[in-house]
Parts: structure tokens; sequence; C-alpha cells
């Protein structure tokens, strides 16, 4: 039988999800980077005065990197906590992981050229 709902522990779990992104952004330097990404895109996002849709694109873009790069960390970090030894197995699991960072990463930037590439090369004529 499940426990019962609980408001509290719905309240407690957003603490522990904070912590988790407090800690990603400690101790993960691709994070660091993500961070200056992301205040810089919105920053050119607000100057350049893109459409609500656009908007749309470019946040569904940064929320996606940031998700993958929690997830590639998390899982990171669990495979050292259970394998610490070199293991080719969790090599190949952790290379798939920061792949997926990678994808989406890619995914963001190809946003932000649509989005912005117009505007700047407008600017520049």
């Amino acid at each position: 039988m499940r426990p019962a709902f609980s408001p509290l522990e719905r309240i407690a779990s957003f603490g522990h999800a904070l912590r988790g992104i407090a800690e990603l952004v400690a101790s993960q330097h691709n994070a660091w980077i993500h961070a200056a990404a992301t205040v810089a895109v919105c920053a050119l996002a607000a100057l350049l005065g893109i459409s609500a849709g656009e908007w749309l694109a470019v946040v569904l873009a940064i929320s996606s990197v940031w998700s993958a790069e929690a997830m590639n960390s998390a899982f990171e970090s669990l495979c050292d906590a259970t394998t610490p030894e070199i293991d080719p197995r969790v090599r190949r699991a952790k290379d798939v992981a920061a792949g997926a960072v990678l994808l989406s990463a890619t995914g963001a930037a190809t946003v932000g050229l649509i989005v912005f590439a117009p505007r700047l090369i407008q600017l520049v004529r």
C-alpha cells in the first residue's frame, strides 16, 4: 500500500531538487559554461526584442541543455559511486550520457542561429 499524499513531503522534494541544482552549479565546470551562455542568450534576446514564439524556442532549448547536463552529472556520479575502477561498459555509458548533452547543446545552438542570425545580420547591414 502506498503512503498517503503529504503536502509537507512535496514541499521537501522542492528543497531536494534545489539542493541538486545548487550542487550541479557548484561542482560542474560545464554548468558554469551553461550558466554564462544562458545569461548571454537571455540578454541578447531581450536586447533584440525577440517574439514570444522565439522566446518559447529559446527557453525550451536552454532547459533542454540544463536538463541533459543535470542528468549526465547525476549519471556520472552514480557510475563513479558504484564502479570506481575503470570499466569499459561504464566508460561507454558515460560517453553516451555526455553525448546527450552535446546533442542538446547542438540543438540549442541551432535554435540560436535561427532566432538570432537574421537580426544580427540586419544590424551589420
